[in-house]
């Protein structure tokens, strides 16, 4: 059986009260519980940053991506219409976005490894751990078991 996730929203559309395409309507990406800009993207690569306010096409579409901040967002009606406030919504953040690792080398030895409290997973020399192989406890991760001596040690956590 294949591994599936649902997919995400490849592009966003809004719609005016009469539930026509909201064509020409702006989104303004702000900080969060703020009025700063704060960029927003044209794919996933993060490297092409969309106009702010984005101009939405003639079917109220957009390609948006965010980073890995807080988010609020801001949609009005066209220049042409007023530019109107319709909605404003605070704190969009992405969740499980960014992913950090931490490399370690086995001792043969030692258990007791500090890395942080919100461990996603670890693998030693490439090979998953079951969660049964250790705990962690104030950002130390310590194995029931000493990881063999100069085997891959990698703690991914977020």
């Amino acid at each position: 059986m294949a591994t599936t996730s649902l997919s995400p929203t490849p592009k966003l559309q809004f719609f005016d009260a009469n539930g026509a395409p909201l064509a020409g309507g702006l989104l303004y990406t702000y900080e969060a519980g703020t009025t700063t800009p704060l960029a927003s993207y044209t794919d996933s690569t993060g490297v092409s940053a969309n106009t702010n306010p984005i101009t939405l096409d003639s079917r109220g579409e957009a390609n948006v991506w965010l980073g890995a901040d807080s988010y609020k967002l801001a949609l009005y009606t066209s220049v042409a219409s007023g530019g109107v406030l319709i909605w404003t919504v605070d704190n969009i953040r992405i969740i499980g976005v960014a992913v950090t690792a931490l490399d370690f080398v086995g001792t043969g030895s030692q258990v007791a490894f500090f890395a942080a409290d919100n461990v996603a997973a670890i693998y030693i020399n490439g090979v998953y751990q079951n969660r049964n192989t250790y705990t962690v406890t104030s950002g130390t991760v310590t194995f029931s078991q000493a990881p063999p001596y100069t085997s891959i040690i990698e703690v991914v956590y977020n």
